[in-house]
């Protein structure tokens, strides 16, 4: 049984704790929303799946201005709080491929991992077309969401290719654009889209 050592509301203090911006923020409660969707999809934990999204940057506050430290220090932040190696090991996976934490020959190999990596980088494709339709979420399809995938120039920074390691747990790319968009639609108002 995955549990949780600690509740929602206490993640989001651990969060508070260093200072956030708040498109660093809202790119967590986007996470977790995505996450969340994903593991009703999956019938998967969604507590779980949801405390991953929220919790996958616990240390960007703290390392963004060195990346190659980013997941160095969320092991620590995360054992403290509670959390098992299982849980901290998943998180510090979505760092694999990068030059952070030594990970840069690491490969994703566990559907969850597939899951939060693909999770986490969809919101900022996401999020910058939303931002390009004048911050509008309510209204968006998923053929609009794809021809900016597509097009590589789009929010650059955003993986495509993990983005496609969804594929590896059975999910299109189509059902993933639209469980995603789904789910960021129901926080929009607290991530200041509309």
């Amino acid at each position: 049984m995955q549990n949780l050592p600690i509740s929602r509301e206490q993640a989001l203090e651990l969060l508070k704790r260093y200072p956030q911006t708040e498109a660093d923020f809202n790119h967590y409660l986007e996470s977790e929303v995505v996450m969340k969707k994903l593991a009703e999809k999956l019938g998967e934990n969604i507590e779980y799946y949801g405390m991953l999204g929220l919790l996958h940057d616990v240390d960007w506050s703290l390392t963004k201005e060195n990346t190659k430290e980013h997941l160095t220090k969320a092991p620590e932040i995360l054992k403290k709080a509670g959390f098992d190696q299982k849980f901290i090991d998943i998180i510090v996976s979505h760092g694999y491929g990068f030059d952070c934490a030594g990970l840069e020959d690491k490969k994703r190999t566990h559907k969850i991992e597939h899951a939060l990596a693909a999770s986490e980088t969809l919101t900022g494709l996401i999020h910058a077309y939303a931002l390009m339709r004048g911050k509008r979420i309510s209204d968006m399809e998923v053929s609009g969401l794809k021809k900016k995938f597509k097009d590589k120039a789009f929010a650059a920074g955003c993986d495509r290719e993990i983005i496609k390691e969804i594929e590896n747990i059975g999910i299109t790319l189509d059902e993933f654009f639209q469980i995603a968009i789904e789910g960021i639609k129901n926080i929009k108002e607290h991530i200041g889209l509309s």
